[in-house]
């Protein structure tokens, strides 16, 4: 039985040491490359008296931050990634929270580091560090001292207070998604990943421990090729990738914006999306350019260890008003939809999403009142402790018992009187030909609605449109077309951020 996600690292190296496991812009590693490195940083952190502390990974994107969370999890301790895209209020934020002994950084990314005011942490480059020795001895009794509920990394997620939340995973929730998700996408040896996500979110443990685990290689693809269609089709193509696993607002940046007409992914054979709903109309442009592939859906908060449910999409397209499900949890998990009374809602009722089994993670770091706010005891048990996360989603289960994801707790209002999902007005307005994609927000001050959108129609036409749609009470006061929807880090639309241009 696998209890530590180090094994993985130590099985490939044995069948495959040669060949790449991730390649970035500039640099790429073999299994063996990431062996050495990961031995070598986890003997420094114990030359170095730390054990089972986090420890910031504040690098560039690259093969080599990757080598480098898993020498953090080497020498008995977790990492705690951190990026330049973060806001330095954010950063100061999290560096405060964790109180980390240590910052490996590279030379890019050293002298922010260095203007943090930090008491009792050393800020050290990742090439001085892996100019050290091995000691196998030390790296061994810290593996057999190691169990499969030992953290192996905090990843901070958005706090609707303004504060992060630092989301602590352990050996044994990764190992259980990694092996449910590689089964359910059908991961191997032959998986070439085209990574899209940021390492500082969970989302890319979807390609970090499978390329481990079968001997695959992933490759970074360059964040500025998210913002050129044609030309990230064309790196697809390149480097012959044949699996991704991106959040919606990536792919829907290609197929809104007609790349599939100069170019087709030629390779791919496995889409997963998740983080967004998949506009209908978007998608069907993609089952179109690529009649053969799989489409999995999946769903799953940072909280519960990536994702936990998915949904293989059937081979056909969507009618407009259609939703994608997000299906079935994958095994050894539990969906319970709770209802206002923790009750379990009945058949067609919406209820909350509340998730129980291994996946659940240790809580919030540091945070022991937020992690009891939302890590529960479950309410339907009530004869032995037994926790469960309440995820703040709404969802129903339609005719075929698959799981549909309705919104946020957040995004449901009450407005002149009805209950009012802002997600069924986005749904709505992006079935309009037009419209690439939309973002609904309230304005809890006036009690307006407002629909932002980007596409070819003019506010006046989208409005004419939305009143064939949706009934009197759900029509939005006000539609403002922009530029482009914006989305945070972790691709999801970035309402605040909205809220703000009212």
């Amino acid at each position: 039985m696998n209890r530590n996600v180090l094994n993985y690292l130590d099985d490939i190296v044995m069948r495959n040491p040669e060949k790449t496991a991730f390649s970035g812009e500039s640099s790429e590693l073999s299994f063996s490359e990431v062996n050495d490195i990961s031995r070598t940083i986890g003997t420094y952190l114990h030359q170095k008296g730390i054990y089972k502390k986090p420890v910031v990974v504040f690098m560039r994107r690259s093969p080599e931050e990757i080598a480098t969370f898993l020498g953090v999890i080497a020498g008995g301790c977790y990492y705690v990634p951190i990026d330049e895209e973060m806001p330095k209020g954010r950063m100061e934020l999290i560096l405060d929270y964790v109180k980390s002994p240590l910052i490996l950084c590279d030379q890019d990314t050293k002298k922010v580091a260095e203007q943090f005011q930090l008491a009792d942490c050393e800020v050290i480059r990742y090439d001085e560090v892996i100019s050290g020795t091995i000691d196998m001895d030390a790296l061994k009794q810290i593996r057999k001292r190691a169990i499969d509920i030992d953290p192996i990394y905090i990843v901070y997620t958005s706090g609707s207070t303004g504060i992060p939340k630092g989301v602590i995973a352990c050996h044994r929730s990764v190992i259980d998604y990694i092996e449910q998700l590689s089964e359910v996408l059908e991961f191997g040896e032959d998986t070439v990943f085209g990574s899209q996500s940021p390492l500082y979110f969970d989302a890319c443990l979807k390609e970090i421990y499978p390329t481990l685990k079968f001997g695959a290689t992933t490759y970074l693809i360059p964040k500025q090729l998210f913002s050129l269609p044609l030309m990230l089709v064309e790196y697809l193509n390149a480097h012959k990738i044949n699996t991704i696993c991106w959040v919606v607002s990536a792919l829907t940046m290609i197929s809104a914006f007609s790349a599939f007409d100069k170019a087709i992914p030629r390779y791919l054979h496995t889409v997963a999306f998740g983080s967004e709903v998949f506009p209908v109309r978007q998608f069907n442009i993609w089952k179109k350019a690529l009649p053969k592939a799989t489409f999995i859906n999946l769903y799953g908060p940072t909280e519960t260890t990536g994702m936990c449910c998915y949904y293989k999409v059937p081979d056909r397209l969507y009618e407009e008003g259609e939703v994608i499900p997000v299906g079935r949890p994958f095994d050894n998990r539990e969906i319970i939809l709770l209802n206002e009374n923790d009750k379990p809602a009945e058949a067609g009722e919406q209820g909350e999403i509340c998730i129980r089994g291994t996946n659940v993670t240790l809580g919030y770091y540091n945070d022991f009142y937020r992690t009891t706010e939302s890590f529960v005891q479950n309410p339907l048990n009530t004869s032995y402790p037994e926790i469960i996360y309440r995820t703040g989603d709404i969802g129903r289960y339609n005719e075929e018992g698959e799981l549909i994801y309705i919104s946020r707790k957040d995004y449901q209002i009450k407005h002149m009187g009805h209950r009012i999902e802002l997600g069924e007005i986005e749904a709505n307005a992006d079935s309009i030909l037009s419209v690439r994609m939309s973002a609904c927000v309230y304005d809890e001050e006036h009690k307006k609605i407002i629909l932002f959108y980007d596409g070819d129609i003019s506010e006046v036409e989208l409005m004419e449109n939305l009143k064939e749609k949706l009934p009197r009470y759900m029509m939005p006061a006000k539609v403002v077309k922009i530029e482009e929807i914006p989305f945070t880090a972790n691709g999801k639309i970035d309402r605040r951020g909205l809220l703000k241009l009212i």
